[in-house]
């Protein structure tokens, strides 16, 4: 068994042929663009030269795609990290591509990880290599290539979409590597709960899976080796009577050996985006629970829990609004205890506001209202004030006219006078329509109330 290197088990396991790999059937068919790709003299194919983007989640074997293709049609592997590497390094890459191409009649494969984390300057250092054929690249990311990849470098390259692994490719990928020499060499087994758990923690992501099983494996190893040194020597069991036996791994074991669950969340890719958006449509859909599961991820996965406060005070502005309007206090009210008392006791005043807010009667009027006269502003749709609303305290302001007319609400019946307000254009025009859900319905009775006294209507 390799235990001895270094090198963590996802690393060591990594195929080295398209055969090998895991998951993507979608991508990986008979005569597929990857096949193509990874097509060598030996096999009688003529490799692509075709570029390509792997847009996926992380562990679902962007990496591993690149170094397979690159073994399998004898070229030249390069790999490159866009948080590590810049314009310098790229164009070295291209330099020596193009030597090798032109002296040694071998191509190269540039494998760049994470790409949207390259600048446009950057991006634009690979072109040359990329429109000539320098190079092929192989560029992987977890964020949609449209919005983080420049056009030109979109247009040249295939954009394919990666799949989070299933079950059954978790469970094929754990088992490898238990009996492979790279792996444990069958010095450990999983028993059915831990094996359940371990899929469940991996969330689809087989370098998480590989990792947990690496802990948990040698967490239980060691336990088994603690154990042996302790035996009595004059038992009645001879001695290395089970010592090929495996240690089994039990569910208990696992999670002593992980400390937490391997959600699949990165704060910078997609998946950030997708578990706040469900947050704010369950808070928004009246869910507490679901609210409180992607509470918990966000938590878990170690985001900002200011990011999180301020969404929540969002929150309660746009969907809670005026049907309870106490919502926005309680959200401003946990904002402020967390920065008070910070993490992990944070978590109790941000629950308590997810759940007030979610099980709050719900309204977007003045969400709306507000968008609404913002867009009459931006289109010119306004007047001049009214001259009885205008600045009436300064010289000059009473032989204008300022002020004149105006006529002072507390000084009425009900304190709410007849009155223009709005300027000339938009007189009847209305931003504000009440809900019938909450506070919101006594606020709608008593506004139109209000607006009947204010055309002179009574």
């Amino acid at each position: 068994m390799a235990m001895g290197t270094t090198a963590p088990l996802a690393v060591r396991m990594r195929p080295t042929s398209l055969d090998e790999v895991v998951g993507q059937r979608h991508l990986l068919g008979p005569g597929s663009p990857l096949r193509r790709l990874a097509a060598s003299s030996q096999t009688g194919g003529a490799a692509s030269g075709q570029s390509v983007i792997l847009w996926g989640p992380p562990g679902t074997g962007k990496t591993t795609l690149a170094q397979s293709i690159a073994h399998s049609s004898d070229r030249r592997f390069v790999e490159l990290s866009a948080v590590t590497a810049g314009v310098k390094d790229v164009r070295q890459v291209m330099e020596a591509a193009l030597t090798d191409r032109d002296l040694y009649q071998r191509s190269t494969v540039l494998f760049l990880d994470e790409i949207h984390r390259f600048t446009k300057a950057q991006q634009d250092a690979l072109l040359p290599g990329v429109e000539q054929g320098w190079v092929t690249l192989i560029a992987a990311t977890t964020e949609n290539p449209s919005f983080s990849v420049i056009s030109p470098l979109l247009s040249r390259s295939l954009l394919l979409t990666l799949e989070p692994l299933d079950d059954d490719d978790i469970v094929m990928l754990v088992e490898r590597a238990i009996a492979d020499p790279r792996g444990f060499g069958g010095r450990i087994a999983l028993d059915d709960d831990a094996r359940a758990q371990l899929v469940r923690l991996s969330s689809g992501d087989a370098r998480r899976a590989l990792t947990a099983l690496e802990a948990a494996g040698a967490h239980a190893l060691e336990a088994a080796s603690g154990e042996s040194a302790g035996e009595d020597p004059a038992g009645d069991e001879p001695a290395g009577a089970e010592a090929d036996a495996p240690v089994t791994v039990t569910a208990e074991a696992l999670a002593s050996a992980v400390d937490r669950a391997l959600l699949r969340y990165d704060r910078q890719g997609d998946e950030h985006y997708d578990v706040i958006s469900a947050f704010i449509k369950s808070v928004r859909g009246s869910d507490p629970d679901a609210a409180l599961h992607y509470l918990a991820r966000m938590i878990e996965a170690g985001e900002d829990p200011r990011f999180i406060a301020r969404r929540i005070i969002v929150l309660a502005s746009e969907d809670i609004g005026m049907a309870d309007p106490q919502g926005l206090v309680i959200a401003t009210a946990a904002a402020q205890a967390v920065q008070l008392i910070g993490m992990p006791e944070g978590r109790i005043p941000l629950a308590e506001a997810v759940v007030y807010l979610a099980t709050a009667p719900k309204s977007n009027r003045s969400y709306l209202g507000i968008d609404r006269a913002i867009a009459d502003v931006r289109r010119g749709d306004f007047g001049r004030v009214p001259t009885h609303l205008r600045d009436a305290h300064y010289p000059g302001a009473k032989r204008l006219g300022h002020g004149k007319g105006y006529r002072y609400a507390h000084d009425a019946p009900h304190g709410v006078a007849t009155q223009q307000h709005l300027p000339d254009p938009l007189v009847g025009r209305r931003y504000y329509e009440p809900g019938a859900h909450g506070f919101e319905r006594d606020v709608a009775a008593r506004l139109e109330r209000i607006r009947r006294i204010l055309a002179g209507e009574r």
